[in-house]
This record gives C-alpha cells, structure tokens and sequence, in this order.
C-alpha cells in the first residue's frame, strides 16, 4: 500500500509516467519489485553523461551548475543566481521546481528580451517522438518557475559525422533541430498529465494496466518481468511471429495454449511447423532441410564476431554508433568428418584493431567453401565497415560475403524445437537442441557484456590479475559461439 507522503518527480519519471504510469507508480512506491540497474544500463548512462559534456564544449564560456542529486536546494539557488544576477552566455544542468515536478535541463542558453533557448542532449542519431514529452515538461516547469521560453530544441549526434581522430568538431558532431509544430506537446497536455500522474500517485494501489507494447517502447520497463510472468511454452504468444492480433484473436476464443488451435486457423508455415513441434513435444525439420544442408561446401569456417559501438566514435574514419570489432573466433573443418581447428583474435590494449583483426580473419578463412554465421547481417555490416575503412583487404573480404551460410535463416526456415519459446536466437536454440552446452555458467554471455568486459581488459587501470581473469572470459564466450554452431549443425544434419 502506497504510504501518504509529500510527493514530487523528476523529469525522467514524468516521461517514464508517460510510458506507463504503474510504471511510475511503482518507481515511486515500490521499486524493490523491479530489475536491478544492469551494468549494461548503467554504462548507457554513463555514455549520454559523456555525450552531454561533449555537447557542453559548443557553447563556450557556458558555466555549469555544480550539485549533486542529492543537493538540490543547492541547485535551485545556485541556477537562481546564474539566471537572474549573472551573464552566463549558457547553462549547464540549470535546476527548476515547478507544481512538486524537478527537471534539470542539459543546456540553457541565453536568449534576448524574448526568452532563453532551452536544449536537450540526446545521445541517439535522431529526433525521436517521446523526446517531445522530454521538452515539453521542461518548458513547462520553466515557465512556471519564471523563465521566459524563447524556444526549445533537441541536440542530437549526427549520424554522417566522420570522425579525423584528432579531435571532435561539435559543430559537425551534433545537430540541433527545432520541432514543428505538428511534433511539439502542448503546455496543456503536458499539464494535464502531470495531473493525472500525481492523481495515480495518490492512489493506495497501482493503476490496473494490462502488460502491453507499453512495456517495451519506447524502452524495456524495469517491472517486465514483475508484470509479464514467464509463460507456459505452449502459449499462443509464443508462436514465432504471430503478432498481436493473432493473439488477441485466439485468446478471445479462449484459446491460450497452441495445443488447441484450430486446423483452420490461419498460420504460416514456420509457425504450422512450431505448433506441431510443441504438440509432439518433438524437433521438427522440413523437407527442404537436407537440401539446406547438402549445399555446404568444404572447407567450412564457423566464424563470430565481437564488437563494441560507442556513440562518441574513438577511432578515424568512424562516426556515431560505428562498430568497432575487437574479437573473433573460427572453427574451422576441412572435409566432412575430419577434425575441427580453433583460432581466435583478441584485441589486448585500446589502439586500433581494424588492421590486425582483418589480416588474420583473413588467414584464418582463406580458401572456405562457406563461411557458417548465425546472423548474417551483423557479420556482413561490419565486413562492409571494415572494407570501406580499410580498402586495401575490400576485394578479400568480399570473397568472405559471398561464401557465408546464415544459420539463423536456416533454422527459422526448417527447424523448431519446444523449448525455442518462440525465439530464434542462438541463447534460445543451443541448449534446445544441444543441452549439454549452454551460457548460464559463462562469465561472459552475451555480446553487451562481452563489450564492457573488453574495455575493462583494455583499461591501463585494469590490475593484471582482473586483465587475466577477462581475457579468459572472452576468449571463452566468443569460442561458445562458433563451437556451438558447429554443434548444432551436427545435430541438424542427424535430424534429416
């Protein structure tokens, strides 16, 4: 029960409230029901603080307001005096309390007779829709609070920003654009939901709201998984790709397992193929599987890949978001049957690995009649990165593109096993069908975690005993990757 207390909100769970106000609700009342802040999350976070700063550097002589979060009297008083007694050309982190709402703005430059110019930083490539409530409750406390408007803006990464690796120009780093009209919330709305979040607030109970796309956009709420419980796996909603109308359809005709779905009921081949599979309890493979199959050439390479993708490009010819690639690993079979070799790359210090990861990828390939990947778009986008960086190799690592054979497409086509729960990805379909291998015990299990793994391991302040405990991890991680495709393609070929 929600205990009566004074209540204020921050701009983050305003725009959280607009989400999803149990999601607000229980931020506010009972956060111990929701996920820990993964370290995943938590260097998002640090890489938008980085953003910010760098945005912070296009408007010289700027000052910032320096107060913790847990100091904000000493905020308001400080931004008071910094709007009103001083001639500061912008601020940063400016501090304003409006109606029991606390927002703390990126930058606030100051603007003539006609008010300020109000600027969020975004760390994204791109103005996106729930920004606008980002703006529109700023302005809105602002304005409360006696800050003339002028105009509010977004300041955004630019995507076609090549970096010279020297030094970033913020000019060309960033765009800032003002929204239309069409784009731009109204003060009313804005003040109308601010009401009706504090009302929910109030209340002694959350909100009764169905879990619902709201739960994943526009990002994965905290309280998932407290309110999405994990489903039977013959539930309807886990048929591959069935969509929300489908699903409403059939549970509306009080259909929630896939064991009772109708012959008639309209359903695509892969997801036909799914329903028989977890009726059976059995694998199930098409008739099309063995000529997948058959079309393999040898020598056959398993290869992966491990990147990471700051928003603030590290290296020359690089923009925003660009991959860099730190890792690999092949398995490597010559002819059917014959024994399999492992080789690997690994990044070992943070200077530029783009040359040395293509020369021996390279190497380690040469002469594959296919190239076996599980996902091919991924390794195909940073094969292409990777040619346009370095054109010398463009013609070689063609050569890799055209020999690749995606997995993933192969068992989406032809293969299904009860235990996918309705997903494709190699985390859900190795321990499916090869259940002595899995990546519960890994230190590193997934490619996030691989990422920050790395830049710990190439950190200089990094003790070597960590450094050592890390490269083993990763080496591990990535080579679980290419040896499982290797498993699984054994057991496929078993299954025909």
């Amino acid at each position: 029960m929600a205990r009566k207390r004074h209540l204020r909100i921050s701009k983050s769970k305003f725009v959280d409230g607009v989400q999803c106000l149990k999601r607000l609700y229980l931020q506010v009342h009972q956060p111990e029901l929701g996920d820990a802040l993964s370290e995943a999350s938590k260097a998002v976070i640090e890489q938008g603080r980085q953003v910010g700063l760098v945005a912070q550097r296009a408007f010289p002589g700027g000052v910032c307001v320096e107060a913790g979060p847990d100091q904000m009297d000493k905020a308001l008083k400080l931004t008071k005096d910094l709007v009103f007694k001083f001639d500061a050309p912008a601020i940063f982190e400016a501090t304003f309390h409006y109606n029991n709402v606390l927002v703390r703005t990126d930058i606030l430059k100051r603007g003539g007779r006609f008010g300020h110019h109000l600027i969020e930083v975004k760390s994204a490539t791109e103005a996106k829709p729930h920004y606008m409530y980002d703006l529109g409750i700023q302005r809105h406390v602002l304005t409360g609070a006696g800050v003339g408007i002028e105009k509010a803006s977004l300041m955004h990464l630019n995507r076609d920003y090549v970096f010279d690796g020297k030094g970033y120009d913020v000019a060309k780093l960033f765009v800032v654009v003002e929204p239309t009209r069409e784009d731009v919330v109204s003060d009313t709305e804005i003040a109308d939901r601010v009401k009706e979040q504090f009302r929910i607030l109030n209340q002694t109970k959350p909100p009764d709201i169905k879990p619902g796309r709201q739960c994943e956009d526009p990002e994965v709420c905290e309280f998932y998984d407290h309110c999405n419980p994990e489903l039977a796996l013959d539930h309807v909603s886990l048929i591959p790709r069935i969509g929300a109308k489908k699903t409403q359809e059939l549970e509306a005709a009080g259909i929630s397992s896939v064991k009772k779905i109708p012959a008639e009921f309209p359903l695509s081949e892969t997801q036909r193929r799914a329903v028989e599979s977890v009726k059976s309890g059995k694998l199930s493979s098409s008739s099309k599987l063995a000529d997948e199959l058959g079309a393999l050439k040898y020598p056959l390479c398993f290869m992966d890949f491990e990147t990471i993708f700051p928003a603030l490009p590290r290296l020359a010819k690089m923009a925003p978001y660009d991959h860099i690639p730190f890792q690999w690993s092949v398995h490597r079979q010559e002819k059917a049957g014959g024994p399999i070799r492992h080789s690997e790359y690994l990044a070992e210090d943070s200077s530029d690995p783009r040359k040395p990861f293509i020369e021996s990828l390279l190497k380690a390939v040469e002469g594959a009649g296919h190239v076996v990947v599980y996902n091919q778009s991924f390794e195909y986008s940073r094969l292409d990165d990777l040619a346009r960086w370095l054109p010398q190799y463009a013609s070689d690592i063609e050569k890799i593109k055209t020999s690749m054979w995606d997995m993933l497409v192969v068992m989406r086509g032809h293969v299904y096993h009860p235990k996918f729960g309705g997903s494709f990805s190699l985390k859900a379909v190795l321990p499916a069908l090869v259940p002595e291998m899995n990546y519960k015990d890994l230190e590193v299990a997934e490619g996030t975690a691989a990422g920050l793994a790395w830049a710990r391991f190439v950190d200089e302040a990094t003790p070597a005993k960590e450094k050592a405990r890390l490269k083993k991890a990763l080496l591990k991680y990535c080579e679980q990757d290419t040896l499982a495709m290797v498993r699984l393609l054994e057991v496929l070929r078993k299954s025909v």
